[in-house]
């Protein structure tokens, strides 16, 4: 059974930084693409970053320069590497992957549980 298990979220000051991290585990051919959303209460999800599997990125204006993202693909895992965060960043963070469990198989979307950062002022 596939799974992302993401990682690496918390309480933190303004100004401070994360880094998430999320992992494809289970029996599986290959990942496409991968991102990052966010869902802050009462709001609905965001996409905040994006990565093809041959590492093209894509960042949300809202946290472009701020927020890095990249994957090791010969660890099946991803990252959002988080500086300078600011209370409005506070949000469930979960990560998303197209994964294609077989060689003759379509690919399926797959999400993480998500996991809290929260970013005190």
């Amino acid at each position: 059974q596939v799974q992302l298990v993401e990682s690496g979220g918390g309480l933190v000051q303004a100004g401070g930084s994360l880094r998430l991290s999320c992992a494809a585990s289970g029996r599986f051919f290959g990942i496409g693409a991968m991102a990052w959303y966010r869902q802050a209460r009462g709001k609905q999800r965001d996409l905040v970053a994006s990565i093809t599997s041959g590492g093209a990125a894509n960042i949300a204006d809202s946290v472009k320069g701020r927020f890095t993202i990249s994957r090791d693909n010969s660890d099946n895992t991803m990252y959002l590497q988080m500086n300078s965060l600011e209370p409005e960043d506070t949000a469930v963070y979960s990560c998303f992957a197209q994964i294609r469990t077989s060689e003759l198989s379509d690919t399926s979307n797959y999400w993480g549980q998500g996991t809290q950062v929260t970013v005190s002022s």
